[in-house]
């Protein structure tokens, strides 16, 4: 997944289906965050603070947005192809 991809030698249709993923991982990532903190606040109302309920998920919650920076970097560099592409 943190792979470095040189977009420019990608063929349109690689880059549109390279985007599609990219934007499929995206929202993927947005709804595991927001189950995370959905099991974060129910930990802490029904059990009170606790590493189960706040450190873990805080660390995915981290990790998952770190990756997410980065999957929203890829996806600028395939949209900036794709404009490349599409005007010539």
């Amino acid at each position: 997944m943190l792979n470095k991809n040189d977009y420019s030698n990608f063929p349109l249709e690689e880059l549109l289906v390279e985007e599609k993923k990219v934007k499929k991982n995206e929202t993927f990532s947005a709804g595991l965050i927001g189950f995370l903190v959905g099991v974060m606040v129910y930990g802490v109302v029904k059990n009170g603070f606790g590493f189960l309920y706040i450190v873990i998920p805080l660390v995915l919650i981290a990790v998952i947005y770190k990756n997410s920076q980065i999957q929203k970097q890829n996806l600028k560099q395939i949209q900036a192809e794709i404009n490349v592409k599409t005007t010539k």
